[in-house]
């Protein structure tokens, strides 16, 4: 692999944590992470992408939206912050705190991607 270009990552205990704060739920994290063990045998602390974040060693892109009503900023924040290279970016998508214009932003949007990819694809 050359490059990335991430639409959106997330650690699933945040958009979990948001989710069930929207439904006001939130004492019940703990629960749902113990459900989570059960089903798949691994809890939130081993689906940490902040963490894979510091073995990234390729250029890469990262878009959020801001006000994503499904997670924090700092999550995202914390992942490029921890990619230990100086060969990456950070976009921000504004105006919007649904999560699915992020999914859609290349299609509106493509240039700042194309751009990153043909600087390190050529």
């Amino acid at each position: 692999m050359r490059c990335l270009v991430a639409p959106q990552p997330v650690t699933a205990r945040c958009i979990i944590e948001r989710r069930l704060a929207v439904l006001g739920l939130s004492e019940h994290l703990d629960d749902v992470e113990q459900r989570i063990v059960l089903r798949t045998g691994i809890g939130f602390a081993r689906r940490n992408p902040r963490e894979w974040a510091r073995s990234v060693r390729v250029p890469t892109f990262l878009y959020q939206v801001g006000d994503d009503a499904l997670t924090h900023s700092s999550d995202v924040l914390a992942m490029f912050d921890n990619i230990p290279i100086a060969e990456k970016r950070l976009h921000w998508i504004e105006g919007t705190t649904a999560r699915w214009d992020g999914y859609l932003e290349f299609q509106r949007h493509p240039d700042p991607m194309l751009e990153w990819f043909a600087r390190y694809l050529a």
